[in-house]
Protein backbone atom coordinates (compact mmCIF):
# COMPACT_ATOMS: atom_id res chain seq x y z
CA UNK A 1 0.00 0.00 0.00
CA UNK A 2 1.49 3.19 -1.31
CA UNK A 3 0.23 6.44 0.36
CA UNK A 4 1.95 9.94 0.53
CA UNK A 5 1.37 13.24 1.61
CA UNK A 6 1.81 16.55 -0.24
CA UNK A 7 2.13 19.98 1.06
CA UNK A 8 -0.21 21.40 -1.24
CA UNK A 9 -2.71 18.07 -1.52
CA UNK A 10 -5.73 19.54 1.03
CA UNK A 11 -4.67 18.18 5.16
CA UNK A 12 -2.81 15.05 5.42
CA UNK A 13 -6.46 13.69 7.14
CA UNK A 14 -8.19 14.08 4.02
CA UNK A 15 -5.05 12.83 1.85
CA UNK A 16 -5.22 9.40 4.13
CA UNK A 17 -8.53 9.13 4.09
CA UNK A 18 -8.58 10.06 -0.01
CA UNK A 19 -6.01 7.74 -0.83
CA UNK A 20 -7.04 4.61 1.07
CA UNK A 21 -10.76 5.07 -0.28
CA UNK A 22 -9.51 5.28 -3.68
CA UNK A 23 -7.75 2.05 -2.85
CA UNK A 24 -10.60 0.11 -1.33
CA UNK A 25 -13.11 1.17 -3.95
CA UNK A 26 -10.75 0.45 -6.95
CA UNK A 27 -10.18 -3.12 -5.06
CA UNK A 28 -6.82 -2.69 -4.36
CA UNK A 29 -7.07 -3.48 -0.63
CA UNK A 30 -9.21 -7.04 -0.91
CA UNK A 31 -12.28 -7.26 2.08
CA UNK A 32 -10.92 -8.14 5.37
CA UNK A 33 -7.25 -6.75 4.57
CA UNK A 34 -5.91 -5.36 8.01
CA UNK A 35 -4.92 -1.57 7.58
CA UNK A 36 -1.51 -0.53 9.03
CA UNK A 37 -2.04 0.55 12.95
CA UNK A 38 -2.77 4.34 13.13
CA UNK A 39 0.74 4.55 15.38
CA UNK A 40 2.24 2.23 12.41
CA UNK A 41 0.84 4.59 9.13
CA UNK A 42 0.94 7.62 11.17
CA UNK A 43 5.02 6.63 11.54
CA UNK A 44 5.42 5.53 8.15
CA UNK A 45 3.74 8.98 7.07
CA UNK A 46 5.42 11.46 8.95
CA UNK A 47 2.42 12.86 10.43
CA UNK A 48 0.25 12.86 14.26
CA UNK A 49 -1.45 9.77 14.76
CA UNK A 50 -4.83 11.30 15.60
CA UNK A 51 -3.99 12.32 11.54
CA UNK A 52 -4.48 9.03 10.73
CA UNK A 53 -6.82 8.28 13.13
CA UNK A 54 -9.47 10.46 11.81
CA UNK A 55 -9.05 9.25 8.64
CA UNK A 56 -9.55 5.73 9.44
CA UNK A 57 -13.10 7.48 11.52
CA UNK A 58 -13.66 8.80 8.36
CA UNK A 59 -13.28 5.70 6.18
CA UNK A 60 -15.72 3.49 8.76
CA UNK A 61 -18.22 6.38 8.44
CA UNK A 62 -18.27 5.84 4.90
CA UNK A 63 -18.57 2.04 5.38
CA UNK A 64 -15.43 1.50 3.97
CA UNK A 65 -13.66 -0.25 6.85
CA UNK A 66 -14.66 -1.70 10.50
CA UNK A 67 -12.11 -1.35 13.59
CA UNK A 68 -12.59 -3.10 16.89
CA UNK A 69 -9.99 -3.12 19.54
CA UNK A 70 -7.90 -6.05 19.75
CA UNK A 71 -8.35 -6.74 15.90
CA UNK A 72 -7.73 -3.74 14.11
CA UNK A 73 -8.98 -1.63 11.21
CA UNK A 74 -10.08 -4.10 8.22
CA UNK A 75 -11.69 -3.58 5.06
CA UNK A 76 -15.38 -3.77 5.05
CA UNK A 77 -16.79 -6.86 3.07
CA UNK A 78 -19.28 -4.83 1.75
CA UNK A 79 -17.08 -1.95 0.31
CA UNK A 80 -17.78 -0.91 -2.84
CA UNK A 81 -15.40 -1.95 -5.89
CA UNK A 82 -15.29 -0.31 -9.16
CA UNK A 83 -14.97 -1.85 -12.31
CA UNK A 84 -11.15 -1.77 -14.01
CA UNK A 85 -12.87 0.65 -16.85
CA UNK A 86 -13.93 3.48 -14.00
CA UNK A 87 -10.89 2.78 -12.07
CA UNK A 88 -8.81 3.90 -15.55
CA UNK A 89 -10.71 6.53 -15.97
CA UNK A 90 -10.50 7.74 -12.43
CA UNK A 91 -6.39 7.32 -12.50
CA UNK A 92 -6.67 9.57 -15.66
CA UNK A 93 -8.67 12.12 -13.90
CA UNK A 94 -6.49 12.31 -11.13
CA UNK A 95 -3.29 12.25 -13.26
CA UNK A 96 -4.69 15.17 -15.55
CA UNK A 97 -5.76 17.11 -12.71
CA UNK A 98 -2.67 16.99 -10.92
CA UNK A 99 -0.49 17.90 -14.05
CA UNK A 100 -3.15 21.13 -14.06
CA UNK A 101 -2.16 21.66 -10.28
CA UNK A 102 -6.03 20.80 -9.39
CA UNK A 103 -6.36 20.14 -5.51
CA UNK A 104 -8.64 16.99 -4.88
CA UNK A 105 -11.46 18.98 -3.63
CA UNK A 106 -11.15 20.90 -7.21
CA UNK A 107 -10.83 17.82 -9.08
CA UNK A 108 -13.82 16.24 -7.00
CA UNK A 109 -16.04 20.01 -7.62
CA UNK A 110 -15.52 18.73 -11.38
CA UNK A 111 -16.53 16.03 -11.47
CA UNK A 112 -19.64 16.18 -9.41
CA UNK A 113 -20.51 19.66 -12.42
CA UNK A 114 -19.50 16.70 -15.04
CA UNK A 115 -22.11 14.47 -12.96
Amino acid sequence: MIITISPTGGSPAEQVHGQLRGLITAGRLAADERLPSVRQLASDLGVAPGTVAKAYRQLEADGLVTSRVGAGTRVSSSAVTVSKPVAAAARALVAAAQKDGLTQVDAERVLRAMW
